[in-house]
């Protein structure tokens, strides 16, 4: 593709015609700069990570502004090392996050309680009651469970609750002064109507009435962010939005924001999967599949969650807590003992070095076992999680078939969400797939088809994820020009991009359904490591 407009990247950067695309994961804070057309021009990261407060999983809004000025800093400075320009300011910004979970202020915007991520499980009486009176799966990650949860818990802040918010939501906020959030997710805090595209009335007034015979008067529609779709204005970074990220004052006020939005709806765009019959698969410290439908499922499944793409169309979500995290603890693990032998290397190398040894192995893993759960797991109905490897004495234990019961391992919940959409007739044309753990050439890939049955495509852009999708949507508030965002996609982003498909292997696939077997079979020792292991030892 060529540049939009102008001869050299150094041109696109100093005129503005550019999209920066910023979002929060679980583990990284991640910027993309791109041009007009999808071109990446610069980007970087920065490392953080959660914390245990008062038994839930947290960041601080210290944290947060932390890492988003270290990383802004840090793209600015990889555009001027490539570019020879410094960017002091940009076409369109867009910040996006991992989604659900529960920030709550106050009417002076003071924070009631530290935030409480997506990770936290104790939201299970809440969501189990709004699931039966909405008629409609809502998972416990969802931002209307913890805030139920709290009312049931009777916990003192929720009289003074003014507004609720996800961590995308509360970033765009203080950038913008505007309390807006993408649809996409805006499903994963409250239902939306799949015609009005709005959070769903009647569930609100039923939410309303359960709290009310608790003698709160909550109005949940007023404490919910608006809803915007993707191509829609939301806001312009004021000056105090400016300072924020960039405390120097080089960079200039007055730059268009995107609606924000999740991290699952940044994967669709990453992978160009919006449109019907889509999917992508994405894989980090947890990992989720999204999956455009055609029409609505006809069963509320409790492993299934119904959410939007940013356009609002919708999509069955099989969200797992639990993903890599534990096969990249592992690989620390071999990169020290690489190490003590005095051949120290970069963790990349170790782990690429391990996912090939996977192709090297026995398609079942050996006989061996193994549970990556460092959280609870709500598809296997495991509020806690203790990470195992199980192995019978007659096992093959080796390096190949260890690598590759990890990675089983990471995609097994996944599979058993999947396998439910397949029962409700759900039709996939195309399943893309995106994560650090797809850098390794044909091993995960190849494994994932296996474990979901289906083809499964990698794009040569899979490697920038979810920032780059973001600052796609960022790119689309510019670009649209009256194109639905797959046409865009399609026919600016995507046109003539390479791909790589890999078709499940018929001896994987039944590798992975024995070793499938085996870990539903084997759910008991989990739960009892759950209740024999103490969480802190």
């Amino acid at each position: 593709m060529e540049l939009h407009n102008t001869s050299t990247p150094a041109d696109v950067i100093a005129n503005g015609r550019t999209a920066l695309g910023i979002e929060l994961g679980s583990t990284r804070i991640k910027a993309c700069l791109i041009g007009l057309d999808g071109d990446v021009l610069a980007e970087d990261s920065h490392a953080w990570e959660n914390q245990f407060v008062d038994g839930m999983w947290s960041y601080s809004l210290d944290a947060v502004w932390k890492g988003l000025r270290e990383c802004v800093a840090s793209l600015v400075a990889d555009a001027e090392r490539r570019h020879g320009v410094r960017p002091a300011t940009f076409g369109a910004l867009g910040v996006s996050a991992m989604m659900h979970g529960y920030l709550a202020f106050g009417g002076d915007g003071e924070l009631l309680v530290p935030f409480r991520t997506w990770r936290n499980t104790t939201t299970r009486q809440a969501a189990a009651e709004l699931t039966a009176l909405f008629g409609h799966n809502l998972p416990l990650r969802w931002s209307i469970a913890h805030l139920y949860q709290a009312v049931l818990d009777e916990e003192p802040h929720v009289a003074d609750v003014r507004y609720i918010t996800t961590l995308a939501g509360y970033v765009h906020w203080r950038l913008t002064g505007r309390q807006v959030l993408g649809v996409g997710d805006a499903s994963g805090m409250f239902p939306i109507h799949l015609e009005t595209r709005e959070y769903d009335r009647t569930m609100l007034g039923q939410f309303d009435e359960l709290v009310a015979r608790r003698g709160l008067h909550l109005r949940v529609a007023e404490l919910l962010p608006e809803v915007l779709l993707a191509g829609e204005e939301a806001g312009h970074l004021t000056p105090e939005g400016a300072q924020l990220l960039d405390p120097a004052g080089s960079l200039q006020a007055g730059v268009p924001l995107c609606p924000p939005e999740g991290d699952a709806g940044t994967g669709m765009v990453a992978t160009n999967a919006v449109s019907p019959r889509t999917g992508n698969v994405s894989v980090g410290t947890s990992i989720f599949a999204m999956i455009v439908l055609e029409r609505a499922l006809s069963h509320v499944h409790p492993e299934v969650d119904m959410v939007t793409t940013p356009v609002g169309a919708p999509v069955a979500m099989v969200h797992c807590n639990n993903g890599a995290s534990e096969l990249g603890s592992w690989a620390g693990v071999f990169g020290e003992f690489a190490a003590a032998l005095g051949h120290p290397t970069d963790p990349d190398n170790v782990f690429g070095a391990l996912l090939r040894a996977a192709l090297d192995s026995e398609p079942d893993g050996g006989g061996l076992l193994a549970y990556n759960y460092l959280s609870g797991e709500p598809i296997t109905g495991l509020a806690e999680g203790r990470p195992l490897l199980v192995r019978t004495p007659d096992s093959r234990l080796t390096l190949g078939n260890f690598v590759r019961t990890q990675v089983y391992s990471a995609f097994s919940a996944l599979a058993l969400g999947m396998r439910i959409l397949a029962d409700e007739g759900v039709s996939i044309d195309s399943l893309s797939a995106h994560g650090g753990i797809f850098r390794t050439a044909g091993v995960a890939q190849r494994l994932l088809a296996a474990a979901v049955g289906a083809p499964v495509t990698i794009a040569r852009s899979a490697s920038e994820g979810g920032p780059w999708g973001m600052a796609l949507l960022a790119a689309y508030l510019r670009e649209a020009g009256g194109r639905d965002l797959s046409t865009y996609l399609e026919t600016v982003v995507f046109a003539g991009s390479a791909e790589d498909v890999v078709e499940p292997v018929p001896a994987d696939v039944a590798g992975f359904t024995a070793f499938l077997g085996r870990y539903v079979d084997g759910l008991p020792i989990e739960r009892a490591a759950v209740e024999s292991v103490g969480g802190t030892l």
